[in-house]
């Protein structure tokens, strides 16, 4: 029955959002308890407090790209665009153009490429959204770079990875920021 559900609720998601979860299908098909254990990942990534929509969207977006994952990609800015956060910014964010995004989003963005990175500058941008939006904005940023970086390493060590190469963004396909390894 609790599998049932489950598919249930995952073959929604999928019409929602148009995203493939066979992958966590895959999870529970090897065990119930290791698929809502996945899941409690859920919960953390849902930890929002006191972020402004653009920077969490930065924020989690820069993270998924940072392990490239393509249709997690699109599945953030899909939300994010359901959430408000203008296709200009969202555009800026996937495409790496900084001068375009908005400062809520350029700082988070910032902060989630410095801490991806273990660049000692994430403590300076941290001291910023702790004085802009507090310390529970911190924490809500660092779970979404974490929840940010999951989905794609689960999804590309159960072999469901996909290349990020391109996002729709407002209706229109953007050309995404490819880093240096």
């Amino acid at each position: 029955m609790l599998k049932w559900l489950i598919r249930r609720r995952l073959a929604a998601f999928e019409r929602e959002f148009d995203y493939d979860t066979s992958y966590v299908r895959d999870i529970l098909d090897a065990d119930v308890r290791a698929a809502l254990a996945f899941n409690k990942f859920q919960a953390m990534a849902q930890y929002r407090r006191d972020v402004p929509p653009d920077a969490l969207a930065a924020a989690g977006i820069a993270a998924t790209m940072h392990e490239d994952c393509g249709p997690c990609t699109q599945l953030g800015v899909t939300m994010a665009e359901r959430g408000g956060v203008p296709a200009g910014v969202l555009r800026a964010i996937v495409s790496g153009d900084e001068r375009a995004m908005s400062d809520n989003a350029r700082l988070a963005y910032r902060f989630a490429k410095a801490t991806l990175a273990h660049d000692p500058a994430a403590d300076e941008l941290r001291r910023e959204i702790e004085r802009r939006w507090g310390k529970r904005a911190a924490v809500a940023l660092a779970f979404n770079i974490a929840a940010g970086r999951v989905y794609p390493t689960v999804k590309y060590a159960l072999g469901h990875g996909k290349t990020c190469q391109r996002v729709t963004v407002g209706g229109a396909v953007t050309p995404v920021l490819r880093a240096a390894a």
